[in-house]
């Protein structure tokens, strides 16, 4: 993995590139970020530049040996540990060196997939995966051990809230005591569920979510996703890449114009057309039904922020600008949390599988009743 490989982050990538142009590399680091987020990309392509033979100014070379190796997750100085569990191929002795070939697989495919994926991944069915005591054993061992090739011997543990604690013991006597030019590159969505005495032993590199135009840019670029799709699903995933790639898969109409014309037919008093709508609602499906509902309060948002202050919207592609500048005249204190609780509450009750036809119309009705009572 290389930094230009990862979309934004550039405040992250220059603190990381000045810990090694610096000499300033921390024996133990975490990268600490939600599910979907740059943080186990980030350990990447920083132990990738970290063992790089010809770094360049931004970015590790990519074509030298040890670029060639780390790239491919196949560097003898590189290793991971990583949350397993008995699966059909793996029923005993139960450790991470034993899903190393469905390691790579699953992080070359996508670097930001989260524990579920991974579960899923290597056949596990709904058994929950864990870094056991008998993991520590072995990571004890294997950092005993001077590196082969690169600078430094590199261990990324992704998921350490997940260890059992007497393997949190044994990694924390580790960074206690650290072997010379060993780096712990600890990945992590809950330090809150970590031992405080391994947080405290750690620097700790904050992983933001990646912006609504990261996301747009990211499924354009790699899954050839049409603009005004990629961007209906940047603000359904809320910075996650990991939902952004799932949602390429599920959205199958157009959240904007169906939105926009919904709320016209509400403000306007026409049921009979919100009556047709409602057709064309149950139509989506269930999932889909929940994502509109979900980029409608996304949107609603927006429009409320925005009346507050323009300036605290970013980003909006310049359809959807036209729309919340119009909209937001309509949106006052006395409506804005009336229409989000009716929002939400359809929501809730799709995901509860009520009839969707009666939903749609019945908040509509609601809907209609507080825009035209903002007047």
């Amino acid at each position: 993995m290389q930094f230009s490989q990862i979309k934004g982050h550039q405040e992250t990538k220059t603190l990381l590139l000045n810990s090694v142009r610096h000499s300033h590399v921390a024996h133990a680091q975490l990268f600490l970020g939600k599910e979907g987020s740059a943080n186990l990309a980030l350990a990447l392509a920083y132990a990738t530049y970290i063992n790089c033979e010809d770094r360049q100014a931004d970015d590790s070379c990519g074509t030298c040996s040890s670029c060639v190796k780390m790239n491919k997750l196949v560097h003898p100085d590189f290793n991971f540990v990583m949350p397993v569990t008995s699966t059909k191929s793996v029923t005993k002795d139960v450790l991470s060196q034993k899903f190393l070939t469905e390691w790579r697989e699953f992080v070359l495919d996508n670097p930001y997939q989260g524990l579920n994926e991974w579960m899923q991944h290597i056949g596990a069915e709904n058994k929950q995966g864990a870094i056991s005591k008998e993991e520590s054993r072995q990571l004890v061992k294997l950092v005993s051990l001077k590196a082969f090739e690169g600078d430094y011997k590199i261990v990324v543990i992704w998921l350490p809230e997940l260890m059992h604690p007497f393997a949190a013991n044994a990694l924390l006597k580790l960074l206690e005591e650290p072997p010379a030019k060993t780096l712990f590159l600890l990945v992590s969505q809950a330090a809150e569920k970590l031992l405080a005495t391994i947080t405290s032993r750690t620097q700790i590199v904050q992983v933001r979510s990646f912006t609504e135009q990261e996301v747009v840019e990211y499924l354009q670029e790699n899954y050839n996703t049409d603009q005004n799709t990629a961007y209906q699903i940047a603000q359904l995933a809320e910075g996650n890449l990991n939902a952004a790639v799932k949602l390429t898969g599920e959205i199958s109409s157009d959240y904007f114009s169906f939105f926009t014309s919904w709320m016209r037919h509400c403000y306007s008093y026409k049921f009979g057309e919100v009556v047709d709508m409602s057709e064309e609602f149950q139509k989506l499906g269930r999932e889909n039904q929940k994502n509109f509902l979900l980029y409608a309060l996304n949107l609603f948002r927006k429009v409320t922020l925005y009346g507050v202050d323009a300036s605290l919207i970013s980003y909006l592609p310049p359809n959807e600008l036209d729309f919340v500048q119009k909209f937001s005249k309509v949106i006052t204190q006395n409506n804005a949390g009336q229409l989000a609780e009716e929002l939400n509450q359809a929501h809730y009750h799709i995901e509860r599988n009520a009839n969707p036809k009666m939903v749609f119309v019945d908040s509509s009705i609601q809907i209609a009743g507080y825009l035209r009572g903002a007047n």
